[in-house]
């Protein structure tokens, strides 16, 4: 199963604070051991919200809203992709983790729908879209 590891922002996070070396060296190590496993597939960490913004639906109408924004627990400072094969093996790798942050912190893990998850809604037309998006994806890797 894929699941997305969520690294939930922080007061330092959001104020644009870079890890220190030691952070990063910490967390390049586990990252390493993350892809010798076979377990990461693909992380980053993102810019604070100051630097992004959110598009709002509401039938037709499309507002932008610019960052940054409030609640910093609800944030997101980065992530990663995962293939592993349980909730219990995510776990396990996630104890091992360095903490994000200089203060307390929260890693959320949300497993990644599979084409079989949908059921009959996708169609064998919409199953060989998506696997054409996906080889063409992959092929500008």
């Amino acid at each position: 199963m894929k699941v997305m590891v969520i690294v939930k922002a922080s007061k330092e996070s959001e104020a644009g604070e870079m890890p220190s070396e030691e952070l990063l060296r910490a967390m390049g190590n586990y990252n390493e051991e993350l892809v010798r496993a076979g377990i990461m597939l693909a992380g980053e960490g993102l810019h604070s919200t100051s630097k992004g913004f959110r598009v709002r639906f509401s039938g037709k109408n499309r507002t932008v809203v610019d960052g940054p924004f409030a609640e910093t627990k609800e944030l997101i400072a980065g992530y990663w992709i995962w293939q592993v094969k349980s909730m219990e093996e995510a776990i396990e790798w996630l104890k091992r983790c360095p903490n994000p942050h200089h203060s307390d912190g929260e890693i959320e893990v949300r497993q990644i729908f599979a084409p079989e998850d949908f059921g009959d809604s996708l169609t064998p037309e919409l199953r060989e879209q998506e696997e054409r998006l996906c080889a063409e994806i992959s092929k500008r890797k």
